[in-house]
This record gives structure tokens, sequence and C-alpha cells, in this order.
């Protein structure tokens, strides 16, 4: 089936939940309007159902060849690809003064969602290019800059980071790709990258990698990583491409999904070019200094797979929604019936339905949130509040990796459950969204990366100033929910059930942060539980933002069920979603603190059991 985006949902998150007329009033937003933005993102939706989503199992089926060196992408990839630079799409979220449109990325987060849900492996290309933009709008030189990132934004060209190596998979202080200084300032790489998607392609005239290597003099370890821009052809002063580097893509991966994406073995300082043996880079900033650099475009990285996640989520969960509301299957339990009813009325579908609609919504609203942080961060006039924000985008970026990938991942299994046995039949389409989303917990960090990160750079390093401070706004706004779900009207058993759930998880978290702020001398036992205790807070947040959007919801249809927009049916379907998210989702809280608090008993019994 096709894929429609869900615009009235957006419109929803950004104008209702996130506050977008006001973020709009921003130093660097004033040019830009509601209206504007609500333009741009139906726009983007005709362009990612029409041009988009249709290539999605042809680049299942059809994937990416090697041959020779030479990659080729799935049939349309490219002249896709040609579109979608065109439309200026690329430079959507980013600065006016690079060439870029200067969007928020409260709205760019929508734009790339949608483009992740209507094919996951062709966003993987605009994915990473819009990383190299950051890590070079943030650390590269004037010249730089000048040089590489307006034919990054137009789409002409596009860009990769290469880290892992087959010896140095998440440990980067094992890397050993080696850079040789040359006479001229630059330097000349030798080593080999894997796992390097879109590191070969047919459907742009350059391809600008990113790359970790060592000096010949760097100290062991991470501290002794520099950062290097290789281009695959060389570029001229005047930003022309010219010859052909000594960059080569020696095979491509084969994969459990995402077939389309062209996984590839780079080789640098493989003779394969016209410069001769090395591949020919420049230095991005200081020597030595490369690991904290590439972290500015790995951030990016990290939170554009956790808006995969939402988008695998919310394709998955349309799809499992509109099979259910036409297969025809069993009796229904209101009584005997003429014959077989839709399986959507059976009550355990629509129990599955639901979470991954609760599921998908939750993670939606927790992106916005730091996606809105993010903006905040870069745009409010005060400085004080401006490091807040970038606090908070920090906390926020690990959860919404983890949380939202790992819930693609059940969304996905939960559609080819509603399918049944068809659901196991490649021809329905399903088993590509389980096959593909099984990669989004696992690249660009696992799970536990960021749950450590989490846990150790987010919550012991600040002694849970972020975590106490959200805490306080949670309360709040349990505090509010009570209130309204204390006065009479049509929607009081709903929020009642929002916030009899609500509260034990919100204790739940705030346990989970003391505890672990206790745990910082045991980190065996701590990192024992920093999985579960980033879902826990995963949970919670997005569960937050659910009981936020169940009380706009309340007011908007008037709690006496006669409000002026009482008959707008996404409201009431928006608020059901909040109601299913409280009853199936926010119950995981403290069962994921029990996992969090046995840490210490259990550490030993692991460690031996393991050895």
């Amino acid at each position: 089936m096709g894929y429609d985006t869900p615009l009235r949902e957006y419109r929803f998150v950004l104008e209702e939940l996130s506050g977008l007329s006001a973020l709009l009033d921003c130093p660097g937003f004033q040019d830009l309007s509601v209206d504007l933005v609500r333009a741009v993102l139906e726009e983007n939706a005709r362009f990612v159902q029409s041009e988009i989503a249709p290539l999605n199992a042809i680049g299942d089926t059809s994937p990416a060849r090697w041959l020779d060196g030479a990659v080729e992408t799935p049939p349309g990839f490219r002249e896709a690809f040609s579109q979608y630079a065109q439309g200026g799409w690329q430079g959507l979220q980013h600065e006016a003064g690079l060439g870029g449109q200067g969007f928020p990325k409260l709205v760019g987060t929508a734009a790339v969602e949608n483009l992740n849900a209507a094919n996951l492996s062709f966003s993987l290309c605009p994915l990473l290019t819009d990383g190299v933009i950051e890590a070079l709008s943030t650390v590269g030189s004037e010249q730089q800059q000048a040089l590489y990132i307006p034919p990054l934004i137009e789409g002409r060209w596009t860009g990769t980071m290469n880290l892992t190596e087959p010896q140095a998979g998440s440990d980067l202080s094992l890397l050993k790709t080696r850079a040789q200084p040359q006479p001229d300032g630059s330097y000349r790489l030798f080593g080999q990258k894997i796992f390097i998607t879109f590191g070969e392609h047919d459907m742009a005239e350059n391809i600008v990698h990113l790359v970790l290597a060592r000096l010949p003099d760097a100290p062991p370890g991470v501290k002794g990583i520099s950062l290097f821009i290789v281009p695959k052809f060389i570029v001229s002063a005047e930003g022309a491409p010219g010859a052909r580097n000594d960059v080569w893509c020696a095979s491509l991966e084969h994969k459990l999904g995402i077939h389309g994406s062209p996984t590839a073995v780079m080789l640098y300082g493989s003779g394969q070019g016209e410069v001769g043996e090395g591949a020919i880079g420049h230095l991005v900033g200081e020597a030595n200094r490369g690991l904290q650099y590439m972290f500015v475009m790995m951030n990016a990285a990290r939170f554009a797979v956790g808006v995969q996640g939402v988008a695998l989520a919310e394709r998955a969960t349309q799809q499992a929604w509109a099979y259910a509301a036409e297969r025809l299957q069993g009796q229904g339990l209101e009584g005997p019936s003429k014959g077989p009813v839709l399986i959507n009325r059976h009550p355990d579908v629509q129990r599955m339905l639901w979470t991954m609609r609760a599921l998908a919504d939750g993670g939606r609203a927790l992106a916005a949130m730091a996606a809105l942080a993010r903006d905040l961060a870069q745009h409010h006039d005060s400085a004080e509040e401006r490091g807040r924000q970038q606090a908070l985008y920090e906390y926020l970026v690990p959860i919404v990796k983890g949380f939202c990938t790992e819930n693609a991942v059940e969304a996905a299994s939960l559609s080819v459950q509603v399918h049944g046995g068809m659901g196991y039949i490649e021809e329905t389409g399903v088993a590509q969204y389980y096959r593909d989303a099984r990669i989004l917990p696992i690249y660009e960090g696992t799970t536990a990366i960021q749950a450590n990160d989490l846990l150790g750079r987010k919550t012991w390093r600040d002694g849970g100033a972020v975590a106490h401070g959200l805490h306080r706004q949670m309360r709040a706004t349990l505090d509010e929910l009570a209130t309204a779900a204390s006065q009479a009207g049509v929607h009081q058993a709903g929020l009642k059930v929002i916030a009899r759930h609500m509260e034990p998880a919100l204790h739940a978290y705030a346990q989970a942060v003391e505890h672990m702020l206790g745990q910082s001398g045991t980190p065996p036992a701590a990192f024992l539980g920093s999985v579960p205790y980033l879902m826990l807070s995963g949970v919670m947040l997005a569960g937050w933002q659910m009981a936020r959007s169940a009380l706009i919801c309340a007011e908007a249809l008037g709690r006496d069920g006669q409000g002026p927009q009482a008959g707008d049916p996404f409201h009431a379907k928006k608020l059901a979603a909040c109601v299913m998210y409280a009853s199936q989702v926010l119950p995981r809280a403290p069962a994921y603190l029990s996992s969090i608090v046995d840490g210490a008993d259990v550490a030993s019994y692991a460690s031996q059991a393991s050895s």
C-alpha cells in the first residue's frame, strides 16, 4: 500500500503542542509564518507520496548493485534524488547564510519523518548529507564551508561519515586508518572503512567523505583521532570536481533490510584513483580532536535515526490499520453475526492497533520536543535560556534515538501480527518494515551506547540537573491533569486513566534518576541497568507529551461534549491514542525501575556467568 502523510497530526504537534507560532517569533525566523510552514509540509507530502514512496518496495526487491568499484542504485532512485535536490529539500533546515532555507529544526523534523516513512533506504543519503553540512558549518574552516557546503545543500554532492573499521566496531580507540602529511598541507590517507552508507553511488556528481584517521605522531586511543575531508573527486579552488581520488568501493554488504541503501566497504590509499597512491584529504579543525568534531555529525545522525524510528512505526501502523479495516475473519464478540467480521472489531487487534498508534504518536511528540529545544538553543534571545535548551537537547538525543528505534521494531512486529499469516508473506510489504526496522537500534550507536551516554554524560555529569528540571515540569502537568480529570464531562474517564498511570510512572522516573545518581561509584551495576533507564525515560517523557496532548484535545473537544470543536474527529482520535498510551505503555515504567534497582544485586551473577 502507499503512504499517507499525517498532515493533520503534524499540525497538531507543531502548532498546538509545540507552540510553532511562538518559535517563529525568535530571531532568525521572523520571515516565516505558520501558513508558510503548512504550505511547505503540504508540498513535501505531495512529493514524498508521489515520487519517493513508490520506490520503497522497488529498492527492497532490486537492491543497489556493485560492479568494479561503481554502484548502481535501485531503479528510480537517481531520478527521485534529482527531484529531491531541485525541490530544495536538502537545505530546508539549514541556515540561509549557508544557502539553506532557514526553517526551524522542528519543521525539518516533520519533513525528515515524511521522507523516512516513504522510503527508509532512500532517506539515508540525505540524512548523512545533513550531518556533513552540520559538522562543517560547526567546525570547518571558512574555506571548507565555502567550498563544500553549497553543493551539498544544493544536492549536487552528497556526504558520508567514515568511522568503523573491521577491527573497530563501536570502539573507535582501535582505529588504524593513517594520514600522512604532505608538503602542500594536504594529507594522504591509507586504511579501510566498513558499513559506510551511500559510500559509493550514482546519484550525485561528487561524494564528500568525513574520515577519522591518525597522524603519525598521534597519541594512542581516542585522543589521537583527527578528522579529514576526503572527496571522491578532488575539488578545485573554484569548486569544480576534478581527478578521481584514491577512494574506492571494494564491495557492498548483503543485509537483512534497507536493501536499497548501498552499505559500502571503502578503501583509502589502494592505488585505484588518478592521484597516485593515498587518498588526498584535508584536516578539519585541529589535529587529534576528530572524535570531538565527529560527535557533531553523530549527534545529528542519532537524532535523525530516532526520527526514522518514528517514521517506520508510522508506516507500519498505517498499513496495519488499513488491513484490519478490510480483512474479514471470525465472529464478533457482540453476538452471532451473519458472517465474518472485520478484524478491527476484535479486542486484541484493537489493542495492537492502538499500541502501535500510541508508540508512533508518543515518539513523534518526543522528537518534536527535542527539535524545539535545539531551535531555542540556537535562536532564543536569552543566553541563559539558550544554554538551558542546549542541555535539554543533548539530554534528549540519546533517548529519542534509543526509545524511538526500539519502538519501531515493536510496531513493525505488531504490524506483522495484525496481518497474521499474510504478514509473514513478502507480497504484503509489512515484512520489509520488520526487516528494515531492525537496523535502527544498531547503527549510529546501539541502544546500549545511547543508554551509556544518557547515564554517564547526561545524568552523572550534571548531577541530574536536567532530569530534575523535567520532573518538576511533568509533576506540574500531572497536577493539571488531575484537576481536569476531577471535573465533570464526557472525557473525565479518559483523563482519569492517564492520571492514574502517569502517577506511578513519574514516581518510577524520579526513583530511577536518584538511584542512578547514587550508583556513579559502581559503574558495572549502573550500566547493567542503563538500557532500562533509557527506556523508562523514553516511556515517561513521551507519556508526558501524550498527557499534554490529552489536555489540549479535551479542551478542544469541550468537556461537556458541546465545545466549538466537539465535532473534530482528529481531537477525538488523538485523545483515544493518549488514553491507550497511558494504558498500554506507561505501565512499563515501574517494571523498568525494578530492572534498574536490581543492578547491584545481579551484576556479579551476570559477570560470573558470562566469563
